[in-house]
């Protein structure tokens, strides 16, 4: 099959205020909603938001207080490396993604919940919202950023530093979690990567 012909210049737009602030919502809200079938079961994730869970289990905190701290350090790379547009954006949506996620469990809970099903829920809700935060110029977390980075300094490929950055997480979960927890987790991970690898495709999108 060809490859997807580029899209012309003149059929590529920006989104609107109006636009960003419609999908940058609608996408927060799926990732929160991913993130609580998650944290309802105790279980990890990858890159930034893996970092901060890990951290929050251990230390009995909030996941959204350790998330929006933990994120804190990559803005000022961020700025320098993508422009203050993606830098305000992203503290936006990780500023609400942070609250949304210790809100809801006040408003939904679960009396039971499988925990296949809920990992499963995991990685669609939450790869589906940050295929919108993607496609609207944001983004939920750092670990994006330095893999960037690596790759414009040192020449290592960005998707291949953000794996290495989640076999060192997951690892480190085997020492601290039950292999069920961790090996859950890593089916999590597997959908939520899938479907952004099936979907984040430039050369698919009108709006830029």
């Amino acid at each position: 099959m060809p490859a997807p012909m580029p899209l012309p210049d003149e059929y590529r737009q920006s989104h609107t205020p109006l636009e960003d602030l419609q999908g940058l919502s609608i996408g927060l809200i799926a990732a929160a909603l991913g993130l609580s079938f998650l944290t309802s079961l105790g279980f990890l994730t990858g890159q930034t938001a893996g970092l901060a869970l890990i951290i929050a289990y251990l230390g009995g905190w909030s996941f959204g207080i350790v998330f929006w701290l933990v994120n804190l350090p990559f803005y000022l790379l961020a700025w320098r490396r993508l422009g203050p547009e993606f830098t305000l954006k992203s503290l936006g949506c990780v500023t609400i993604l942070s609250v949304l996620v210790d809100l809801i469990p006040r408003w939904m809970a679960f009396e039971t919940l499988n925990p296949i099903f809920g990992t499963l829920c995991f990685g669609v809700l939450t790869g589906f919202g940050l295929l919108g935060v993607f496609r609207h110029k944001g983004s939920l977390g750092g670990l994006g950023v330095v893999a960037l980075l690596a790759q414009d300094r040192f020449g290592l490929r960005a998707g291949y530093v953000q794996l290495a950055a989640d076999v060192l997480i997951f690892a480190a979960a085997l020492f601290l979690f039950e292999p069920r927890v961790v090996g859950y987790s890593l089916f999590g991970a597997v959908i939520l990567n899938g479907v952004i690898a099936f979907n984040h495709r430039r050369d698919r999108y009108i709006a830029e």
